[in-house]
């Protein structure tokens, strides 16, 4: 297994539609691998392939306090959502940045597992709103873009003077 360098909000390869999943083989297994590595080490919860700029339909999920439930979506397609839930999110492409989002409080999410099995999921709380979360960068979205255009150039502001600052 191997680290991932995980892309910085607001690198435009954050903004590419994830292609499809067309193949479950060894290739994809370690892409999983290297991601919930990556994940782990990070340290977070929810990890998208196109945050390590590999533009497929795949995200891994892990909302377990010892880490012991990751969870793997392939192709991942919301079916419903329902209510409405606000809650504090972060990202592992925009680090130190935390805001409110607006979710729905419970969703029904279709996918493929790693053995290529059709899947249904019906959840609601933190697995739902990372279910979200997740889909939202396979579409070319980060959290940062549901927030309004001050807090956005605000966020952008900071990210670049902590990258002069480490540099």
């Amino acid at each position: 297994m191997a680290l991932l360098p995980i892309l910085r909000f607001p690198d435009t390869r954050l903004k590419k539609v994830a292609a499809p999943v067309a193949n479950i083989d060894d290739g994809i297994r370690k892409l999983v691998a290297d991601m919930a590595e990556t994940m782990y080490e990070a340290p977070g919860i929810g990890l998208a392939a196109t945050q390590v700029d590999v533009h497929l339909r795949l995200m891994v999920i892990d909302t377990s306090e010892d880490k012991s439930d990751l969870q793997v979506f392939i192709n991942p397609r919301l079916e419903s959502c329902e209510g409405s839930q606000s809650g504090e999110e972060g990202c592992l492409s925009v680090p130190g940045i935390y805001d409110k989002v607006e979710r729905a409080e419970r969703v029904t999410v279709h996918y493929l597992d790693l053995e290529g099995k059709k899947q249904s999921m019906t959840t609601d709380g933190l697995l739902a709103v990372c279910i979200q979360h997740e889909i939202d960068h396979l579409n070319g979205t980060v959290f940062v873009d549901h927030l309004s255009q001050l807090k956005q150039v605000r966020i952008k502001s900071k990210l670049a003077k902590q990258a002069r600052v480490t540099a």
